[in-house]
C-alpha cells in the first residue's frame, strides 16, 4: 500500500482515538447523531449525510450540507472470577480469584460528513468515521499455574500471570459514496466505496506463548515474538456497500443496504495472537429498514441489522481450538490449531442479529425529538468467557433520545444513548471449577452540527 495511505490511515486513527465501542459486539448502535437518537432506526427515513455508513442511497434523499460531529463514549467494563477448586494444579490455569473493573472510560470520537448534489438526480457524498473496536486495561489480579506437570504451583501479579493485561483496538473509515434517484424520486439506488485502517495493540499474554504455531512448529525451541506487548501495529484495507431506497407509496419508505466484509492486510506483530497468522478482516453486515409516516410531522422507524461475525476466524474460532495444538498437553497434533495457525483459537463470538425501533417527531419549526430502542443478543456464548476477558462485548440493549434545533444557518443536534448493564457468565476454559462473569454498561454522548448549503 502507497505511503500516502498508509500516512491518510495513520491521521485518522489519531483523530478517532478513542473509536473503541463494545455496543453490538464491537459496531456501533447508530452512526451519526440523529441516527443515535433513535438507537440506529431510521435507514428507510435519512436525517443526515451520514447515512451513507449505512446505507448510501440514503444520499439522494438528504440536502446538501457539511456535518461534523463529536461523539463521547463512556463503556464501564468488569470481570470477575470466582473460587476455584484446582487452583493452579493438575494442569488447570486459574485467574484470580479476582474482581477488576477495567481503566479508561472516556472517549471522544469525532465524524466528519460532506454532500454535493450533482444534478437533480445524482449525487456524491464522503463521509469520515470511527466505528467497531474494542479495548480493555486490566490492572492487578493474579493468575495461578503450573509451567508443566511435576512443577511447582505459582501465583503471578496479572490477569494471565503476565502483570497488567489488555488490548486496544481502534477503527476509521473513509466512505466516498454516489446516490442515483429517478425521476419521480421513488427509488434511489447507492453505492459505497469503503477505506479503512486498524490499529492494535495487546498486552499481558506471555503465558499463551508455549501454544501459539511459532513455538510448537520449532519442537519448544523458538519463543513467538509476535504474541504481545509488541507496541501498536497497523492494519489497512477497504470495501464497498450498496444500497436502495424505495418509497412506493407517500408515508412508507423501504431500504436495504448490504456492506461487505472488509479486507485488512495482517497484523504482522501480533502474527503469533490472531488466527491466520495475524489475519483481522472486518466482518459484513447487511440491513433493512421499514419507515411508516403517519402524518407529516411523524415518522416510526424499524429496523433489523446482520453482522457476520462468525465468518472471520480470529473473531469466531473457538478458544477451546487451542487443545488442537501438540503443545498444548490435550493430545492435539494440528499446528494449525494453534495461536497463529490457520484455525487459531479466538473469541468464539456468533453472528448478530439486531432489532431496532425509532420515532422521529418535529414537534414545531424549530425543535425535533427523536427516541429508540435497540435489541440483539450478545455474540459471545458462555463457554468462550477466558479470552474475552479482553473483549467483553456483552450488551444487548440500548436505549436512546435527541434532538435538534433548526437554526437559520444550521441544525444543532444532540442524542444521550444508555446501554443497560449486561452480564454473562460461563467456565474458565482452562479451570473449569472456577466461573468467569464478564459485565458491561455504557453511557454515549453525541452532539453535531449541519451547515445547510
Amino acid at each position: 500500500m502507497s505511503n500516502p495511505v498508509r500516512a491518510a490511515g495513520v491521521a485518522a486513527l489519531l483523530l478517532v482515538a478513542g473509536a473503541v465501542h463494545a455496543t453490538n459486539g464491537y459496531f456501533t448502535a447508530g452512526v451519526g447523531v440523529k441516527n443515535d437518537g433513535e438507537a440506529g432506526a431510521g435507514s428507510a427515513d435519512p436525517l443526515e449525510t451520514m447515512i451513507i455508513a449505512t446505507n448510501p442511497a440514503g444520499l439522494a434523499f438528504v440536502p446538501e450540507d457539511l456535518e461534523v460531529g463529536l461523539e463521547l463514549f463512556n463503556p464501564d467494563r468488569s470481570y470477575s472470577t470466582s473460587s476455584s477448586r484446582a487452583n493452579g494444579q493438575g494442569g488447570a490455569f486459574t485467574i484470580g480469584p479476582n474482581s477488576l473493573v477495567s481503566a479508561d472510560k472516556l472517549f471522544p470520537i469525532p465524524y466528519v460528513a460532506f454532500k454535493r448534489q450533482l444534478d437533480a438526480r445524482n449525487s456524491l457524498g464522503v463521509a469520515f468515521y470511527g466505528r467497531g473496536g474494542m479495548s480493555t486495561s486490566w490492572s492487578g489480579g493474579t493468575a495461578t499455574f503450573a509451567a508443566g506437570p511435576g512443577a511447582p504451583v505459582r501465583t503471578l501479579r496479572g490477569t494471565f500471570g503476565a502483570g497488567d493485561a489488555g488490548v486496544n483496538l481502534m477503527q476509521a473509515f473513509l466512505n466516498v459514496a454516489f446516490a442515483h434517484v429517478t425521476a419521480d424520486r421513488h427509488l434511489a439506488v447507492g453505492v459505497s466505496l469503503i477505506f479503512a485502517a486498524q490499529r492494535f495493540t495487546a498486552e499481558g499474554l506471555a503465558p499463551f506463548a508455549g501454544y501459539t504455531e511459532t513455538f510448537a512448529a520449532s519442537g519448544g525451541t523458538v519463543m513467538p515474538r509476535a504474541l504481545t506487548n509488541t507496541g501498536s501495529d497497523m492494519s489497512y484495507g477497504g470495501g464497498a456497500s450498496v444500497g436502495i431506497e424505495w418509497r412506493p407509496l407517500p408515508r412508507w419508505a423501504f431500504a436495504a443496504a448490504y456492506t461487505s466484509k472488509m479486507y485488512m492486510s495482517r497484523f504482522t506483530r501480533y502474527s503469533d495472537l490472531f488466527a491466520g497468522h495475524g489475519s483481522f478482516d472486518i466482518p459484513a453486515d447487511a440491513t433493512v429498514g421499514l419507515t411508516f409516516k403517519p402524518r407529516d410531522s411523524l415518522a416510526l422507524s424499524f429496523d433489523t441489522q446482520r453482522i457476520w461475525y462468525g465468518s472471520i476466524a480470529s473473531i469466531a474460532n473457538p478458544v477451546q481450538n487451542i487443545f488442537g495444538c501438540p503443545t498444548a498437553g490435550a493430545g492435539g497434533t494440528d499446528l494449525a490449531e494453534c495461536l497463529g495457525g490457520a484455525n487459531g483459537a479466538g473469541f468464539g463470538w456468533r453472528n448478530m442479529t439486531i432489532y431496532k425501533f425509532g420515532v422521529n417527531w418535529r414537534v414545531d419549526p424549530a425543535w425535533t425529538a427523536r427516541f429508540g430502542v435497540s435489541h440483539g443478543a450478545q455474540p459471545i456464548p458462555a463457554s468462550q468467557m477466558t479470552f474475552n476477558i479482553l473483549a467483553p462485548g456483552v450488551i444487548d440493549n440500548h436505549f436512546a433520545v435527541g434532538f435538534t434545533h433548526h437554526g437559520a444557518r444550521g441544525d444543532f443536534s444532540a442524542a444521550l444513548t444508555y446501554a443497560a448493564r449486561q452480564s454473562i457468565s460461563g467456565p474458565n476454559t482452562f479451570d473449569p471449577t472456577q466461573t468467569i462473569t464478564l459485565s458491561m454498561h455504557q453511557f454515549i454522548v453525541d452532539f453535531g452540527y449541519a451547515w445547510k448549503s
